[in-house]
């Protein structure tokens, strides 16, 4: 047996660094290692480390407290483990090897799911559903039946006290273990282990309440002709006319055909390929002589005089804003981005989600774009990958060349949402799981597509809503979690799994949060992804708790609503609150915006979740940071996004402008009462030239993305234009 030292680790290592801090992968199999030969101090240094490989030894455990916050695959295969209960300190591993080990029960497979909260790989197999069962539907059925033998035999003792509760949690926990039964006998150790655990829980629980709201009123659903009939773009009677061809309608219901099986493609069984490369439609982005790219407030009040102009600000007024103005410098300055503004340029201008290939098709609407993550974004294109979506099409643009490398369309569907998202791929025969980047799309037939594009497959789908799809989310810490919001007023939380080599894949509902009204964008805490969700509706902003195993019904609904100083000046001719636009900035500062107000809201999210919600109609009021001066228009649904990053904001209005906003620059400006921030740059409709037809005239851009380093921004358009910006090195 060889002692494990520092040189030893980096002997060991791949690739070679110098530091223990920069290992990656380290091979330790086959040393006759025993759990006291794995030092505790030395090992926790491998901060880094995400491979780990330990087969072939003589461990029984791993050491205690032993911190590894990076690692994701371990191999413990041909050892002689028998407490699993050591795993917990690599709460973080997703794929874990344990064959060969003698002592290994059912019940030691169960903890591992329980105490591994990412284990989807075991053994080489595919695990999530199973896992999710166990951690969450098997838990709470325990949990259920240890709440009665509280209720039946015990109570807290009077008075409360160390002494008696110790000796009453002594008591309780060993009259939960012999009374609870569930399950097959082969899983009884693990029964009363996890019994132990939620009965020590549950009594915590009862001396050490949380805070919550009062009984919440259920909100009835709202009847609303947009449910059956659903549109992406609202039509106020001054602009119908006006605005006919700037604004079409989505598809009604009645246009879907009786049966969506008769006209959609096979399921997996078929597998079609996608397309390799489309016919695009390509225009010359050129400049003409444009106004000053950031007009003042009162230019845009002279062009176009918008609703609910504000009015002379009372005393109470501008005491708010002072608070406003003390935590907003305090929030950004604890949130300083060391970054410049970023000069953009226009440089491709594609029209592929044509009907039928047509170059002449102006109309066809488009409504999501996404930049592939970047885990699985080494090699060739990286984060130069950007998924758009709209019309029967789906595509894969290089925005670097403009080139169309992926395209995938579905003949009378009309896609309004995608998502990216990393999953594991087994791949069997003792082979390790890969990630592997896939794509997520739904729209008017409610079906969601899955679509692994490097390999040119569109594996499956499934049934979300028997209504339009008009959103959907994946949660960014458990890439198998995936959120779709519906025209039926509904938000519906999956488990998609992962896939093997023959792209077989299970979907199992796991939540329903029920809404009031359309579910226009889903945000989930960038630290807290699998607490909270926050989801933009045509009737205001909505939080719900989407925490799994806290409660019996897998239908909730919303925690509280979150509401905006806007709402005071509304009336019977102005409505606020469709909010429009939704994104995260930082993990605390979020962006969002409603269409008839030309501000854009920015709001401190642990603020305003800290406040006790409104007794009668559950409502706490954003914590504003500050407001941003945006487009003067009434036309709905202009998507605004944020770029973390490099601290950006961006959205587009309804003459082809993208009005973008670098928050450091915030940070300098002297927050006046009343006054909200010019954006950084407006960058002018690009005024590409269609060959027989000039410059065509700048449209409504509906969505927005951009890479994590701004290299590159997407806008899209109701014309059926994507229009690549890059950034410009040279200015």
């Amino acid at each position: 047996m060889l002692k494990i030292t520092e040189k030893l680790l980096l002997e060991k290592c791949s690739p070679k660094t110098n530091t223990l801090e920069q290992i990656k992968t380290l091979n330790l199999s086959k040393m006759a290692l025993k759990h006291q030969d794995l030092s505790v101090k030395l090992l926790s240094r491998l901060q880094s480390l995400e491979r780990l490989d330990l087969s072939g030894n003589q461990l029984q455990e791993l050491p205690k407290n032993l911190k590894l916050p990076a690692l994701r695959y371990l191999d413990l295969s041909d050892n002689q483990m028998e407490d699993v209960t050591t795993l917990e300190s690599v709460c973080g591993v997703e794929e874990l090897k344990m064959e060969d080990n003698l002592y290994i029960t059912v019940s030691d497979n169960y903890k591992m799911m329980v105490l591994l909260p990412n284990l989807r790989i075991f053994n080489g197999k595919d695990v999530t559903t199973t896992a999710n069962h166990v951690r969450f539907v098997y838990s709470e059925n325990l949990r259920t039946r240890i709440i009665a033998v509280w209720e039946k035999s015990f109570s807290l003792p009077d008075p409360i006290t160390a002494e008696n509760m110790s000796a009453l949690e002594t008591k309780f926990v060993n009259t939960a273990r012999q009374q609870v039964k569930f399950g097959p006998n082969s899983v009884s150790d693990f029964t009363k282990w996890r019994v132990e655990i939620l009965a020590k829980e549950y009594l915590r629980s009862l001396t050490e309440p949380k805070d919550e709201a009062e009984s919440k009123e259920s909100n009835e659903t709202k009847e609303n002709c947009h449910v059956s009939t659903p549109t992406k773009r609202k039509q106020t009677d001054s602009a119908t006319e006006t605005n006919r061809n700037l604004t079409p309608r989505k598809k009604s219901r009645e246009d879907l055909p009786a049966s969506p099986a008769q006209d959609s493609p096979q399921k997996s069984s078929r597998r079609p390929k996608l397309q390799a490369l489309a016919q695009t439609v390509r225009m010359s982005p050129r400049k003409v002589a444009q106004p000053p790219s950031t007009p003042t407030r009162g230019q845009r009040r002279a062009e176009t005089p918008r609703r609910g102009s504000k009015v002379g600000q009372t005393k109470e007024d501008e005491a708010h804003i002072k608070q406003k103005e003390d935590v907003c410098k305090k929030e950004f300055k604890a949130k300083e981005v060391h970054t410049e503004p970023v000069h953009l340029k226009p440089l491709h201008v594609l029209q592929c989600h044509s009907k039928q290939d047509n170059s002449e098709d102006f109309s066809t609407q488009l409504w999501a774009c996404a930049f592939q993550p970047l885990p699985d974004s080494t090699g060739a294109g990286g984060s130069r990958l950007v998924a758009t979506c709209g019309g029967d099409s789906l595509c894969v643009i290089d925005c670097e060349t403009g080139m169309v490398m992926k395209k995938y369309k579905v003949p009378g569907e009309e896609f309004f949402s995608l998502a990216w998202s990393t999953v594991l791929m087994s791949r069997g025969g003792g082979a390790s799981a890969q990630h592997c980047s896939i794509l997520a799309a739904g729209g008017k037939r409610g079906l969601v597509k899955l679509i692994h594009p490097r390999n040119n497959m569109a594996y499956g789908e499934f049934r979300a809503s028997r209504k339009s799809l008009s959103i959907l989310r994946f949660n960014h810490h458990q890439g198998n979690f995936l959120f779709t919001g519906s025209y039926d007023n509904k938000i519906v939380m999956w488990d998609i799994g992962g896939v093997d080599s023959q792209y077989n894949f299970k979907v199992n509902q796991l939540l329903m949060l029920e809404v009031s009204a359309t579910p226009l964008h889903i945000c989930l805490p960038p630290k807290s992804p699998n607490l909270h969700l926050l989801t933009a509706c045509e009737d205001g902003l909505h939080c719900y708790n989407t925490q799994l195993g806290t409660t019996n019904s897998s239908k909730r609904s919303k925690e509280m609503e979150i509401t905006f100083p806007i709402y005071k000046k509304e009336d019977k001719h102005n409505d606020y609150h469709t909010i429009d636009g939704l994104s995260f900035l930082t993990d605390d500062i979020v962006a969002s915006k409603s269409y008839m107000h030309g501000s854009i809201y920015l709001w401190s999210w642990s603020r305003t979740k800290a406040q006790r919600p409104d007794k009668k109609n559950n409502e706490v009021c954003a914590v504003v940071l500050a407001e941003l001066q945006w487009a003067s228009t009434e036309i709905p649904y202009l998507a605004l996004n944020t770029c973390p990053g490099q601290a950006y904001i961006v959205c587009g209005d309804d003459k082809g402008r993208l009005w973008t906003y670098h928050v450091s620059d915030l940070q300098k400006n002297s927050f006046q009462a009343g006054t909200p921030i010019l954006p950084t740059e407006v960058l002018e409709w690009p005024a590409p030239v269609k060959k027989g037809l000039g410059q065509v005239e700048g449209p409504s851009i509906n969505s927005v993305a951009m890479d994590p380093e701004l290299n590159f921004l997407v806008a899209l358009s109701d014309k059926n234009m994507v229009i690549v910006w890059k950034r410009d090195e040279s200015s």
